[in-house]
């Protein structure tokens, strides 16, 4: 059997004679005989160890844990694995910082609002899970039977990426911020109670939000430059009343039309539409298209008809 110096081993792997004598010291590539002056000599094997042993090094593997892997008290497979792992952990982490960095860099944010922003952005997934959960159980308390409302739930539920770009760093800083805005909760919670009740009047399966309807009925008139008062506005007031008198099996009379007119103008609210916006944002959806102005214009035309 061939044997070799540690000379010999440094020219061969390409290492030095000292980093060879460190391994060999901590047991990790012992030496295979000594010659008759006590020089260490090695094998072919120690070759191969060696190799291996500067290939894990390279990609970040503990001493200790190399030390297990070649007295094979654990599988190369199982360390890689672990490896790749935390290696996994970290990129993402790094990833992280770097979009908060960056959301920084851009909104020129004050030490205050930076340190927040970390705070919110390194949150775990369990942790943003909690927060968002948090929110959508006091917004959704006892309506989560409502037919229709589950979907409602999971569509208002935010999934921040393991690699999030600015732009959604960003966007979960504010949502999480405005999800424990108690004023919004509450606003958010009248808006879900008001459209379970209707729909428990009715007995009718799923329909489509009044403010949407609003929106979408009022749209094109808006587009055109008509005013809310003005009376072509006319028919525009009377088809979305008629909508929703139809959808409650309610008449279209004037206590129906303050009744809409209360639920357009509770859901005629700004933070509303931006909290769609970012979800839309966090979430990569495409942008939804946002209730004002045309609720705006809406409520104003249906007012002026109230007197």
């Amino acid at each position: 059997m061939a044997l070799y110096s540690i000379g010999d081993l440094a020219r061969r792997t390409g290492l030095t004679v000292k980093t060879i004598r460190f391994y060999s010291d901590r047991g990790i590539v012992p030496p295979t005989d000594r010659s008759p002056t006590g020089y260490r000599l090695y094998d072919l094997d120690a070759v191969a160890r060696l190799e291996l042993v500067r290939t894990l090094r390279d990609l970040g593997v503990d001493l200790p844990t190399i030390r297990r892997v070649v007295a094979r008290e654990v599988s190369l497979p199982e360390v890689a694995a672990a490896h790749a792992e935390a290696l996994a952990v970290q990129i993402r982490t790094l990833r992280l910082r770097r979009a908060v960095l960056t959301a920084v860099a851009r909104r020129g944010s004050s030490p205050e609002e930076m340190d927040l922003m970390h705070k919110l952005a390194r949150l775990s997934e369990d942790e943003r899970r909690r927060l968002v959960d948090d929110f959508l159980e006091a917004a959704f308390d006892g309506l989560d039977t409502v037919p229709g409302f589950a979907g409602i739930m999971r569509s208002m539920t935010p999934e921040l990426p393991d690699d999030p770009s600015p732009e959604q760093v960003e966007a979960w800083v504010e949502l999480a911020e405005l999800a424990q805005d108690p004023g919004f909760r509450a606003a958010v919670r009248r808006i879900l109670a008001r459209h379970a009740a209707e729909r428990g009047e009715a007995d009718a399966p799923p329909r489509p939000d009044p403010a949407a309807l609003a929106r979408d009925h009022a749209r094109p008139a808006l587009t055109a430059g008509l005013a809310p008062r003005a009376p072509e506005a006319d028919s525009v007031v009377a088809a979305v009343a008629a909508a929703y008198a139809r959808d409650l099996g309610l008449p279209d009379d004037p206590a129906l039309r303050r009744r809409l007119l209360d639920r357009l103008e509770e859901a005629d609210d700004p933070r509303r539409d931006h909290y769609l916006e970012l979800l839309a944002v966090i979430n990569g959806w495409p942008s939804p298209e946002p209730l004002s102005p045309a609720l705006g214009w809406f409520t104003e035309a249906l007012r002026a008809r109230l007197g």
